[in-house]
């Protein structure tokens, strides 16, 4: 299904936006139609020949509208530096969209601190450092600005073997709603967007461990709706809440689910019914997942 834009061609002329985690997936693709609808847009990401091949897709309407940076966002000295050579060479941000990830199914009692961080300093931690890095210089600077964050409907029911995630952007839901308050003298507004199950590459084979399992927060039918998310849906959401056209609006997090979260938490409890060997074969199709992923980006 194809959702139409309510947008006119240039609702975000004159806006420069940052989206992180924009090499794959969701940031990709929220990158084409931004420009389309005339912003300049900065990706972020770890891989540069990835982010290289994003900013071309991106820019094929406006070529020299998307920038590039291979930035590490749980490095916060990274995320300064990175903030501040974006305001030197192209003026400041009008926009933030913190969308870096990183998830995985597992038994929590099977995690390691290391696989914990990995989730928790990219969801949380970049979140927060590219919201403080961008919020201190719209502050000093007088200026305006809009944070908007990628979360999901677990942070206000949390899920089963998502565990880092769940609290990760149940923190990332707080400090929205946290700063909203503190900056808004500011005008710096904070909202969060909490889709329903969208497909991408890789991340939809992440979240999909094993063939037999019923898992209802990937499943269409268990969505009122009786299908799923597009990036096109998710697209005309981010540029309403990061044009000048919702001025009032801050603090909130939107679920846009089709009514997964109503009819029942969109949540992974499906996966208790999996046996250990059920998790072991999941961890081989996860890694085989991540070889042919990496071998298609040519990393």
């Amino acid at each position: 299904m194809m959702a139409t834009s309510p947008f006119s061609s240039d609702a975000l002329a004159g806006k420069r936006i940052l989206i992180t985690g924009g090499g794959p997936g969701l940031g990709r693709g929220l990158a084409g139609h931004l420009v389309e609808l005339g912003a300049e847009v900065h990706l972020w990401g770890r891989r540069p020949a990835v982010l290289e091949d994003a900013a071309l897709e991106a820019s094929r309407s406006r070529p020299g509208s998307v920038h590039w940076q291979a930035v590490d966002v749980r490095q916060a000295d990274l995320v300064d530096t990175a903030i501040g050579e974006i305001w030197s060479g192209h003026g400041p941000l009008t926009g933030v969209v913190n969308n870096a990830a990183a998830n995985f199914i597992a038994p929590t009692e099977s995690l390691s601190h290391r696989a914990f961080e990995a989730v928790t300093g990219t969801v949380m931690g970049g979140s927060f450092n590219t919201t403080h890095a961008a919020g201190r210089r719209w502050i000093e600077g007088g200026t305006r600005g809009v944070v908007l964050s990628t979360l999901t409907t677990w942070v206000w029911t949390g899920s089963a073997f998502v565990v880092p995630s769940a609290m990760a952007k149940a923190a990332v839901h707080a400090m929205t709603m946290s700063l909203a308050v503190e900056w808004a003298r500011y005008g710096i507004r904070l909202n969060a967007i909490a889709s329903g199950p969208i497909p991408t590459d890789y991340a939809w084979e992440m979240l999909n461990p094993s063939e037999k399992s019923s898992v209802g927060a990937t499943q269409a039918d268990q969505i009122p709706m009786g299908r799923m998310g597009t990036i096109e849906e998710l697209s005309n959401l981010t540029a309403f809440l990061l044009s000048d056209a919702c001025d009032y609006l801050t603090g909130q997090t939107i679920a846009m689910d089709g009514g997964q979260m109503l009819a029942g938490p969109g949540t992974f409890a499906g996966l208790t019914s999996m046996s250990p060997k059920d998790w072991a074969d999941a961890r081989e199709r996860s890694k085989a997942a991540s070889a042919v992923s990496k071998a298609q980006r040519g990393v």
